[in-house]
């Protein structure tokens, strides 16, 4: 029996980042001689084991064969007689199919150190078509790794598109994709995302709310990038620069424009009560793919008030109230914060506007903690109560907003 690091942990090493959990295989080893030795079995589709003291996740060297549709559609062979190297051969990318011995030694049978000195993301072999996940993968790594300058080799994006075309990406759970399109909102780079999708005509499979903001354009005076999907693909990179690993900030900023795509040929390139009308997307794209509800609201509500915050200077204080109340601000207070995240992004996501100032930021949240200060149980004091509280409470915070205002000018 014979342990090695495999994977990102080894790929990480070699790009100088930090190290996250480590992986290891195990090669010449059966279930039973892992659980004599004290490891836990976790593994349901395939042998892996968590160890005694650890907890670090071990894995019996597997071999794959394709026998269905989707990325569970695999029969696994984890026979003691697997190789180390027919273990490597069976991962995704190159930069992945790399093991480093207890001496220090890489083991690299697919070129993994050639491509990550030439930052290229490269499919390990033919096999990469059998599981349609790879795809998402793909371009959730480009998110991650492009800024390091890593370029997708052309010949993996084309058996991405290969699988596209084949209809693959249809079987794909939806708490997988879910779970990527997490982890790429996380990332540092969000929009290579979306392009690379876009790019291997898969973004319509998984993503068909945001496919089709491609090619429809905005008035160029506000949007110098004139493509809507371009200025979604900036605003996801500029709410990932100014909310880093926030992947529910990340999730409103993706969905805030998505009303732009049903806009009438007729109007282009305006986009008249494109906030309303982007609440239907957003929730038939939350309902597929099973989006928590913190997503879920915080999108919902960064949608139909986007155009409010931007104008925010123009509203009256009593419009200004009802908009922290429709946000429910007085129950959830750090809302108006990542609302105001998400506008932020949008106003600087387009071409030119990168360094710009959003004091309606700012603005927003002096105006939310003056409204705060009002305190319910100091008018319960002066002789207010029953139904009568909820009025005065709201006359006495539309003042609060008014005399902030005032302050501030």
């Amino acid at each position: 029996m014979r342990i090695f690091l495999v994977g990102g942990a080894v790929r990480d090493q070699l790009l100088g980042l930090a190290p996250g959990d480590r992986d290891w295989v195990v090669v010449g080893a059966t279930p039973g001689q892992m659980l004599a030795l004290g490891y836990k079995p976790v593994g349901r589709d395939f042998p892996v084991f968590l160890h005694p003291q650890t907890g670090e996740e071990y894995a019996l060297a597997r071999t794959e064969r394709k026998n269905g549709r989707g990325h569970r559609g695999f029969v696994v062979d984890a026979d003691p007689s697997v190789t180390l190297e027919e273990d490597l051969q069976r991962r995704d990318f190159t930069l992945n199919a790399i093991a480093q011995d207890d001496q220090g030694n890489l083991i690299d049978p697919c070129g993994g150190v050639r491509d990550i000195e030439a930052r290229v993301l490269r499919h390990v072999g033919p096999a990469f078509v059998e599981d349609p996940l790879r795809v998402l993968r793909a371009a959730r790594f480009m998110a991650r790794f492009s800024p390091s300058g890593f370029s997708l080799a052309a010949e993996t994006l084309d058996l991405m598109r290969r699988i596209a075309a084949s209809g693959e990406l249809d079987a794909l759970v939806p708490e997988r994709v879910c779970q990527e399109l997490r982890k790429a909102l996380r990332s540092p780079r969000p929009a290579a995302f979306l392009a690379t999708l876009h790019d291997a005509q898969a973004l319509h499979s998984v993503l068909p709310e945001i496919d089709a903001l491609y090619g429809v354009p905005q008035r160029a005076e506000f949007h110098p990038e004139i493509d809507t999907g371009l200025h979604q693909q900036m605003v996801s990179d500029m709410a990932a620069r100014i909310a880093p690993g926030d992947d529910v900030v990340g999730f409103a900023a993706l969905c805030h424009d998505l009303g732009k795509a049903l806009t009438p040929k007729d109007v282009l390139p305006r986009h008249i009560g494109h906030e309303t009308a982007g609440l239907a997307p957003t929730q038939a794209l939350c309902a597929r793919l099973k989006i928590p509800a913190e997503h879920r609201e915080l999108a919902l509500i960064a949608c139909r008030e986007h155009l409010n915050v931007h104008r925010l200077h123009e509203l009256r204080d009593a419009t200004v109230f009802e908009l922290l109340s429709r946000c429910d601000a007085w129950r959830k207070p750090e809302r108006i914060a990542q609302l105001a995240t998400v506008c932020e992004a949008d106003a600087r996501g387009r071409g030119g506007r990168q360094d710009s100032d959003y004091p309606q930021g700012r603005e927003l949240l002096r105006l939310r903690d003056a409204a705060l200060a009002v305190n319910a149980r100091e008018l319960a004091t002066q002789g207010v109560s029953g139904p009568a509280i909820g009025e005065a409470l709201k006359k006495a915070r539309i003042s609060a907003i008014s005399a902030a205002r005032k302050q501030q000018a």
